[in-house]
């Protein structure tokens, strides 16, 4: 099967989208389909060889974050040039809805169209002032797949429709084969010490890393020995400000990590932690952690508390609440019995995530976005053109 996918944001800039399109595409070539991502940007140089570059994008405030979005009318160009290239039997969009190349490749193209809904955000200024071409969007899209039940939320009460709910899938053995950092986690026991870790853009406060701050400064003056590993973009001065200044010897700081280092950044701690406070759809860094076999403690939202089975396959706290994040990891840093427990269901609980389980799930829904439709995927133009001739 020939398979276009639309990544609407910066390819070579971190973020769960991304991710999620890269692991897609490199499952399905595993398959043996033929895939080709179209995606911005900023730097070519480094780029997987399944993906064609639309040039850069521009960053913009969308949803309590900044993403960095393509659209006008040189993307439109570069759209339609890649849909008359990729003669496709299907398309796979992803956030039809961001005003970036998603979107233009569902105005631009006929035939079977596929798109995957990761958001849970009910409402923007953007959709407000677009309704017009939304509602056309809406309706060239053949099948529709959400995230988690959040996102399909939205889908039916307003985006009328519904979606298939297929989750984020995540790489179980790279994850769980990987081997920790020298030196971690360290020493832990009641009251000695332990290790706990932080992946993700500290900068941005939905991320929650205040939330930790606190409870790790709080903890660290019981617990003389206790360490913090962070990984994520950022620089290094914003996140030491947030911790007192007598502790920035038991901070580590990674920087950006690559996927393998990530990986091995989970194998070593005692404890990860998810703070965020806000603004998440699923949670696919509680699965990866789950497949390296590390415990997970997170907030209490509705995102979190699905992937972790209510709290059976990970640790959950009163979001946005250092007293209660610190006194959960001081108990559970002192029950290595507990830790194991939560890691051993979160193991179990992860297996569903694989992505060679999710991706056959989105093979099916291709099957029926191509019953349904006439033909390939062709540019608008190519069509009219034929209508026009015939």
């Amino acid at each position: 099967m020939r398979v276009g996918i639309v990544c609407p944001y910066s390819f070579d800039v971190p973020g769960g989208v991304q991710f999620h399109i890269r692991d897609l595409a490199e499952t399905l070539i595993g398959l043996g389909h033929d895939v080709s991502v179209l995606a911005p940007a900023h730097e070519e140089d480094g780029l997987p060889p399944y993906v064609v570059s639309a040039g850069r994008a521009v960053p913009v405030p969308y949803n309590g974050s900044v993403a960095r979005l393509a659209f006008g009318p040189i993307s439109a160009t570069r759209v339609r040039r890649w849909l008359t290239a990729g003669d496709f039997d299907v398309l796979h969009v992803h956030e039809p809805v961001t005003p970036s190349l998603s979107l233009l490749a569902v105005l631009s193209s006929r035939g079977p169209v596929v798109a995957t809904f990761h958001t849970a955000m009910t409402r923007s200024r953007a959709m407000s002032v677009a309704q017009g071409m939304l509602q056309l969007v809406l309706e060239r899209i053949t099948a529709r797949i959400a995230v988690s039940a959040l996102a399909r939320r939205v889908q039916v009460e307003h985006l009328d429709g519904g979606a298939v709910e297929i989750p984020n899938g995540v790489s179980v053995a790279a994850f769980a084969d990987a081997s920790p950092l020298p030196g971690w986690p360290g020493v832990s026991g009641p009251g000695r010490g332990g290790a706990i870790g932080f992946l993700g853009r500290f900068g941005e406060p939905r991320k929650g890393f205040g939330v930790l701050a606190a409870a790790f400064a709080a903890l660290a003056a019981r617990r003389p020995g206790l360490r913090l590993l962070v990984a994520g973009p950022g620089e290094a001065e914003e996140a030491l400000a947030l911790i007192p200044a007598a502790l920035h010897g038991q901070v580590t700081l990674l920087g950006m990590v690559p996927e393998a280092r990530k990986a091995r950044m989970l194998r070593s701690v005692d404890l990860y932690v998810a703070p965020n406070t806000g603004g998440e759809s699923f949670g696919m860094i509680l699965t990866e952690a789950m497949a390296a076999g590390t415990p997970v403690v997170a907030s209490d939202l509705d995102a979190f508390r699905r992937v972790l089975v209510g709290g059976a396959a990970g640790a959950l706290f009163r979001t946005g609440d250092p007293v209660a994040l610190a006194a959960l990891l001081d108990d559970l840093l002192d029950h290595p019995a507990r830790r194991a427990q939560l890691a051993a269901r979160g193991r179990a609980a992860v297996a569903a995530y694989d992505w060679p389980v999710v991706a056959a799930r989105v093979l099916e829904v291709y099957a029926t976005a191509i019953e349904c439709s006439t033909g390939r995927v062709v540019p608008a133009a190519s069509e009219e053109q034929i209508r026009h001739n015939t």
